[in-house]
């Protein structure tokens, strides 16, 4: 069972969220809260896999509220939940550690596999939303020299993954793609975070592209 906890103000969209994850026997909604403030508290009550955390909420938004979360030790995956799809807190969060993020009218099927892969080590950036943050990245000269640097202690084949992973690749497509088995993406992967210093395979995308 994959546990999730609801963050969101919206007591409907909860509500909704609740009814539609009921449907799927692989998912338990193990607690919610409201705002932004209480998440710290629930996590150490309910202890999730996978937070699904509405971005903005009154007394402390879920970017906040993600950075807060992923300094702590062992922190569930964070997947972001927004009405817009081309919204510049979308990319704060996923600077801030979130794993992806979701559009609120996203049709359930693909709410339960964002969860599904987030919870296995993958993020949920398909290639149209990767496209959709790279319009989002501000042309900083400061921070493309910086990920270029950072890129620059990749050997070949780990490049090869990394601008794999800024298209928004899976690990079977990569496999595919370079000619290796999924568990051998996945130990790639698995060193890029380490040499690069972030959290996830999205934070990987975001340096390819600040880097592109």
């Amino acid at each position: 069972m994959i546990r999730v906890l609801l963050v969101d103000d919206d007591a409907l969209v909860r509500s909704g969220l609740r009814m539609m994850l009921a449907g799927a026997p692989q998912i338990d909604v193990v607690g919610e809260t409201d705002d932004g403030r209480g998440v710290l508290a629930a996590v150490d009550s309910h202890h999730p896999d996978v937070v699904l955390m509405d971005i903005r909420m009154p007394l402390l938004d879920g970017i906040e509220a993600t950075r807060l979360l992923r300094a702590q030790p062992s922190p569930p995956e964070v997947i972001v939940l927004t009405t817009f799809d081309a919204d510049e807190l979308v990319l704060r969060a996923l600077r801030a550690g979130a794993a992806g993020f979701l559009l609120k009218d996203t049709p359930p099927p693909e709410i339960v596999r964002a969860i599904e892969h987030v919870h296995a080590g993958e993020g949920t950036l398909s290639p149209a939303v990767t496209r959709r943050l790279i319009a989002l990245v501000a042309d900083d000269g400061g921070r493309r020299e910086t990920a270029r640097t950072r890129l620059e202690t990749l050997s070949a084949r780990e490049r090869e993954v990394a601008d794999l992973v800024g298209l928004g690749c899976s690990n079977a497509d990569i496999g595919s793609r370079l000619h290796m088995s999924v568990a051998t993406v996945k130990a790639h992967v698995s060193r890029l975070l380490v040499k690069l210093e972030v959290e996830n395979r999205v934070q990987v995308a975001l340096l390819v592209q600040d880097a592109s």
